[in-house]
């Protein structure tokens, strides 16, 4: 009975392959390709160049596989668009590539954010999540992006000033394994992630090595943090928050093929060790004999412990070369990937934490607003008729129904028009009386001098007390710049255009997924 509530809740790492084209020196080499794929059964078929001509090739059989005219459009459309839906409804997800150097991690990951249709995993992420946010009602967003990199075993901040220096792995009881110290960028719009996200990319370590001449040598985890406020059912305000980890890893490589030397002998040493650890990781979790998973082997393990046999959804991209000469790194490839199909995830929707900043920005800004109110423009002097606007904006008549009576210094909330209004209102009668006293001749020079300094000290405490409101109401203003409300007002006719496009390629990724299901 309890295992079939637990397989219930529980769901595989979702696994799929790419393949990318034969470029022109591995023809010009005269390098055959090896590699078949079944696309609509999800079969890759990998053959032994060095086997006899009747030895069959090697099948394996995964969530999705993506061949050399795969388009990147097609690959988020089907694989990747439900996982960032999911973040977005407060679950932790993460997306990795893995495979050898020269495979197309990067490509795949990042592509070129320039051609819509050769963007990445990674910017096609951005605009899914912020068009969300702009077709949403009665829901309020802070969306936080973090950049780190580990590079020899160290953790390296790519947003910081000093992004050399070390951080340090921490873990909690109710949020998992974190790194301490890490930066962290409100952002508003695709522009503004995009542009902390090249921030980044200027300072991570990349090299030469002979397979590949912009070769990663660190893991980057691009984390976006997505929280969510909306009122439920029960009439209390409710945060989400999903975290989607982006996971570019270092590609695993032979030294002897790269040519590796001195600081690239180094690093393709710690790339591997901690890529060692990966598979390790993943191996354990498969084994129905293992007590122990050796999470805390590497850095990298232990940040994507979550993420394989935790409480995240995950989906590895294996990308593997086609040509001959790579048969034993991508046979090994997709042997790993072939085992992490059977990692099984139990994820969880992140429900009021402790710890949201979205929660820290809300009460601030009331807190603000309400020192704002006690700072504020007059009380009503008066009673009788007023005028009030309906939700059309026709006017309507009113009455108040309180009277109010206070002193010359008495303040209240209120719109900016009426604390404008109070303020000159104020400034006038002080003026009023300053001519007054310089123009009684009956008063003596020290009783006029006195009064004048009281009128000043007076005009001076006004100045300083709007001074203090217009600081509180930059204050609330700036905070609340930081949160997006979506709305039907911010949804123009392109926007709508967009939503149609994007239902159909839904579709069509649905119905093909179907298709391979049969």
């Amino acid at each position: 009975m309890s295992k079939k509530i637990s397989s219930k809740k529980a769901e595989t790492v979702r696994v799929v392959v790419r393949c990318r084209p034969m470029d022109q020196k591995e023809i010009k080499d005269g390098h055959e390709r090896i590699v078949e794929m079944e696309v609509n059964r999800g079969v890759i078929m990998i053959k032994n160049p060095k086997g006899l001509s009747t030895e069959p090739p090697k099948d394996f059989t995964f969530d999705a596989v993506y061949d050399w005219d795969s388009k990147q459009t097609e690959l988020y459309e089907e694989t990747f668009r439900d996982l960032v839906q999911s973040v977005i409804e407060g679950f932790n997800g993460t997306i990795f590539a893995y495979g050898q150097t020269g495979t197309g991690k990067t490509y795949t990951m990042q592509g070129d954010k320039n051609d819509a249709d050769k963007r990445g995993v990674i910017p096609n992420s951005f605009e899914h999540i912020f068009q969300h946010i702009s077709r949403s009602e009665n829901q309020q967003y802070l969306i936080r992006a973090s950049y780190l990199e580990i590079y020899q075993e160290d953790i390296r901040d790519l947003l910081s000033k000093d992004h050399t220096r070390k951080l340090e792995l921490k873990e909690r009881p109710d949020t998992g394994v974190y790194v301490k110290d890490l930066s962290s960028f409100v952002t508003n719009s695709v522009k503004e992630i995009e542009q902390v996200m090249h921030k980044g990319n200027s300072n991570r370590a990349v090299g030469a090595t002979n397979m590949n001449e912009h070769s990663s040598r660190s893991h980057a985890i691009f984390i976006i943090t997505i929280e969510c406020s909306e009122i439920g059912a029960d009439g209390e305000n409710h945060i989400r928050v999903g975290r989607l980890n982006l996971v570019d890893l270092a590609g695993s490589e032979r030294q002897s093929k790269t040519g590796a030397t001195g600081d690239r002998l180094r690093e393709a040493t710690k790339i591997n060790l901690s890529l060692s650890a990966l598979c390790n990781v993943i191996a354990a979790l498969v084994n129905d004999k293992s007590t122990h998973i050796p999470y805390r082997d590497a850095k990298l393990t232990r940040l994507l412990q979550d993420s394989l046999g935790g409480n995240a959804k995950t989906v590895m991209v294996a990308n593997i070369g086609p040509a001959s000469y790579n048969y034993d790194e991508s046979l090994s490839t997709l042997r790993y990937a072939n085992s992490a199909k059977n990692i099984k995830n139990k994820p969880k929707i992140n429900e009021d934490p402790k710890d949201a900043l979205l929660r820290e920005f809300q009460e601030e800004i009331a807190r603000l607003k309400a020192d704002l109110n006690q700072k504020g423009g007059p009380k009503k002097r008066r009673k009788g008729k007023k005028s009030r606007r309906n939700a059309d904006g026709e006017i309507m008549s009113g009455s108040d129904e309180e009277e109010s009576d206070e002193g010359e210094d008495g303040f209240r909330g209120n719109n900016s028009e009426d604390e404008a209004e109070y303020r000159r209102e104020q400034e006038a009668k002080l003026e009023e009386q300053k001519n007054a006293i310089l123009s009684d001749q009956t008063m003596i020079q020290e009783e006029k001098d006195r009064i004048l300094q009281e009128i000043t000290d007076r005009e001076e405490k006004l100045k300083k007390e709007q001074e203090a409101r217009d600081g509180l109401a930059a204050k609330i203003k700036a905070m609340e710049s930081k949160l997006l409300m979506g709305g039907k007002n911010i949804v123009d006719h392109t926007n709508e255009q967009q939503r149609a496009l994007e239902q159909r390629r839904k579709e069509i990724a649905d119905q093909k997924v179907v298709l391979e299901k049969m």
